[in-house]
């Protein structure tokens, strides 16, 4: 080795969204660590979209925190609009969405990064890897960096190496563009879409990692002389527009949520100024713009050959492909508080500049809109996620790992739970101690990781529920009671993080012992409303479909007084605030429970519910919160509608939609609006909170840890007969997949098994009889055949072994 050659236990090469997190996890479980990037300043760049989560990807960011990772945290630090999606189905399916200050994630993600001891950020170009040979020791480069002359030729000498000896190539570190060296006993790659990036934006193409970045040619063609099965797969991002030349009153506003939910189980409120989004929809004029242009597209002129993610089509895929929707729906989302550019999500697409430019002028609200980046596509190398064994490690090589993008996956979330895992095991392995690997049934991250390297993937892969075998078990509330002892174990969470853990899972069963052991009393106001509930435990009453544990907060506050006290401390600064919803703590309350004159309104995408005052007590002291506000748009449909709340809302807000000036100079103003003697930061006034409506704190105000956790609770008591059934299923599916397939088992002397299978059972190796059962193409039968002939090889490798 070199004199002054630096040594580290891990380097991971990309500081992307899988990097960050495979560099955190290894330098917090002790390990010396280096992360390389290009520039420091682009560090969790958001190239696309800036926004965290959404479905089942919301449930992987959950499950990334719940180990000890960081992408909540920092979301939850700079997030601008949190929503939880589908509410309106069931538990299983709510996932968390955050849109975030995208300078500000890079900021918060580097500042994090920059304060873990024992993490080094190095700015440099990876040009190859180190290989050493495991049995004599010999190394020799796996690419000629810069032209130079190699101590040896990487195709033979690999080869040869593999020729000569059985025992796998070790990855001894990194070389860089100019020559030096990096030492590891591992190596982390996380290249996201730089390796051989090639971008397309109508008839023009370009090499380029993303906009306005270089490609990582050098480290590409390294990995390909490494005989790794390799893919080429596509991306894209829709045009960036200018929002002071916006029309921004000819669309619809699509609020967050009123009481933000955290990703993170360790935040205990969002402090961040909220923002709205609009929604816009194309016009036949689009659609012919599109149609007559389509030949353009390079995903239609036969210039791009790879393939793009299914799910999250370009606009001209989905008018071709759907050629009878007139009409498709596109999001206006702020890339910041602090700038000016809008991400039109929903119109992703790589046609000529001057198509989108003609595409966004045929929207209404539209009409002067300044394009200030077009939209493009981006082809990359990926490689085949089969070539990895179940900790992402390299199953030819040693201590070498590929997360992220780099192994057919799509979006922040799939990348970085790849990371994090990548970091722990390789640390892990370094440390001498046992790999975490994960079951199916006990985490989205580990389905995700089975299906990449049992099936692979043809296309860039994207979470979804429907993935999961037993998703009721794998709901957002619960991640951290299913991963955070794993996190414990390995360092990751910290004394603070796990007596937190603890007492919540105290709290909860506390709660539960109440729900199954008391009963509701007769003449109770609850007995008389639901009469067959009487003389009940207040679990079988939580079991009926109309039953929500919000009917019982009052019950509840005077049975665990301790339980509320954490949703009474908030303070009511405006920058700790949620947009869209209104609320008068002195309300009038009528006979029968409906809150008059005053009440709280929560605006959300559903537009009956922004309408509805709270129809008891409970349930408004259950939403509400310090103080609120609404945004002017929203409080001029409320005003209009004839169900609105009577008084002094709808009189604000006619009077705040009135005096709201939509105009573009408005744009370039600052918010003189200002609490606590804190002036409101320099944002948008389309984006803005505008006015406070309210006298304070409502005294029963309940913060979103606070109501997550009964939601939690009353989830668990509601479905339980569901939730045993599920665990018993379970545990005859464990049973019968924990048998092992021993490593010198021979498929070939199966009979039965065709051609295809047994090429597939020989490249992947399954470890397990579950393992084999999830490789495309291998039946049931085959499995049963596999299962047999253990027995009968098992015999004769023991007799040759005597």
């Amino acid at each position: 080795m070199p004199k002054n050659t630096p040594s580290f236990d891990v380097v991971v090469v990309g500081a992307g969204h899988a990097g960050c997190e495979a560099a955190m996890a290894a330098a917090r479980m002790g390990l010396r660590t280096a992360l390389v990037t290009l520039k420091k300043e682009l560090i969790a760049q958001m190239s696309c979209n800036p926004a965290v989560g959404g479905i089942a990807k919301g449930h992987l960011v959950r499950e990334i925190d719940a180990l000890g990772g960081i992408m909540g945290e920092v979301t939850d630090a700079v997030g601008i609009q949190f929503r939880l999606l589908n509410t309106s189905r069931g538990p299983a399916v709510w996932s968390p969405r955050a849109q975030c200050d995208k300078s500000q994630y890079r900021v918060k993600m580097r500042e994090v990064l920059e304060s873990q001891p024992g993490l080094e950020i190095v700015e440099a170009e990876v040009a190859g890897l180190i290989l050493q040979h495991s049995a004599f020791g010999t190394e020799h480069s796996a690419v000629n960096a810069i032209g130079k002359e190699e101590r040896a030729d990487p195709s033979t000498s690999l080869r040869s190496a593999q020729d000569d000896n059985p025992k796998k190539e070790v990855v001894a570190g990194i070389t860089l563009r100019d020559g030096s060296e990096i030492r590891a006993k591992a190596v982390i790659i996380t290249t996201g879409t730089f390796l051989n990036g090639l971008i397309h934006c109508g008839e023009k193409t370009y090499p380029a990692g993303r906009s306005g970045e270089p490609p990582a040619v050098m480290l590409g063609e390294s990995l390909k002389k490494l005989g790794l099965r390799g893919t080429r797969l596509k991306t894209g991002t829709p045009p960036r527009l200018d929002g002071r030349t916006i029309a921004w009153e000819k669309f619809q506003v699509q609020p967050g949520d009123a009481d933000p939910t955290p990703f993170s189980f360790r935040t205990k409120k969002i402090s961040q100024t909220q923002v709205p989004c609009y929604i816009a929809t194309t016009t036949e004029e689009t659609r012919r713009l599109i149609a007559e242009n389509v030949h353009r597209s390079p995903m239609y002129s036969g210039q791009i050959k790879s393939v793009g993610p299914r799910y999250c089509p370009s606009i001209e895929d989905k008018i071709v492909k759907f050629p009878d929707k007139l009409t498709h729906q596109l999001f206006l989302e702020p890339e910041g508080l602090h700038t000016h550019e809008v991400y039109v999500n929903g119109m992703s697409t790589s046609l000529p500049v001057d198509v989108q430019e003609a595409m966004i002028k045929s929207i209404p609200g539209l009409e002067n809109a300044v394009m200030l980046r077009p939209g493009y596509a981006i082809e990359y190398d990926a490689i085949d996620a089969q070539e990895l064994d179940r900790t992402l490690a390299v199953k030819k090589f040693d201590g070498l790992y590929l997360a992220g993008q780099i192994n057919g996956t799509s979006g922040y979330e799939e990348a970085a739970c790849q990371g994090l895992m990548a970091g722990i095991n390789a640390a892990l392995k370094i440390k001498g101690e046992a790999p975490l690997v994960l079951d199916r049934t006990e985490a989205y991250i580990a389905i995700l990781i089975d299906d990449l390297i049992s099936k692979g993937t043809n296309e860039p892969y994207r979470m979804f529920t429907s993935r999961a075998e037993f998703r009721l078990h794998l709901r957002i509330d619960n991640a951290d009671r299913r991963l955070t002892p794993y996190g414990r174990r390995i360092g990751l969470i910290d004394d603070a993080a796990w007596s937190d853990f603890e007492a919540k899972q105290e709290r909860a069963a506390i709660l539960t012992k109440i729900l199954e052991t008391e009963r509701i009393p007769a003449g109770s106001a609850l007995a008389e409303k639901y009469v067959s509930s009487a003389n009940s435990t207040y679990a079988q009453w939580l079991r009926r479909p109309e039953a929500g544990i919000e009917e019982l907060v009052l019950m509840l506050r005077e049975r665990m007084p301790g339980y509320f006290e954490r949703s009474v401390s908030r303070q009511s600064s405006l920058s700790e605030v949620s947009s869209f919803e209104f609320q008068v703590s002195k309300a009038e309350v009528s006979g029968d429970g409906c809150v008059v004159g005053a009440g709280a309104v929560k605006a959300d995408q559903n537009y009956a519910a922004e309408r509805h005052c709270a129809t008891r007590v409970e349930q408004l002291s259950f939403i509400a919160t310090s103080e609120k506000y609404i945004d002017p748009s929203t409080r001029l449909r409320l005003a209009q509608d004839d169900n609105s709340t009577e008084g002094d809302c709808a009189t604000q807000a006619r009077r705040a939609a009135e005096s709201y000036d939509f105009s573009a100079a408005a744009h370039l103003r600052v918010s003189d609006i200002a609490a606590s003697d804190e002036e409101l930061p320099s944002v948008l006034p389309a984006f803005a909170i505008l006015q406070a409506v309210g006298d304070g704190p409502s005294a029963n105000a309940l913060s979103a840890e606070v109501r997550n956790e009964l939601k939690s609770v009353e989830t668990e008591v509601k479905f339980a007969g569901y939730l045993l059934q599920q665990q018993r299923a379970i545990d005859r599916l464990k049973k019968a997949e924990q048998r092992n397939i021993p490593m010198w088992f021979d498929y070939s002397s199966v009979s039965g098994l065709s051609k295809e299978m047994n090429e597939k059972l020989e490249r992947v190796r399954p470890k397990t009889i579950g393992h084999a059962l999830g490789i495309p193409g291998v039946t049931p039968a085959a499995v049963s055949l596999i299962n047999i002939f253990i027995e009968i090889q098992g015999r004769k490798h023991a007799a040759l072994s005597r």
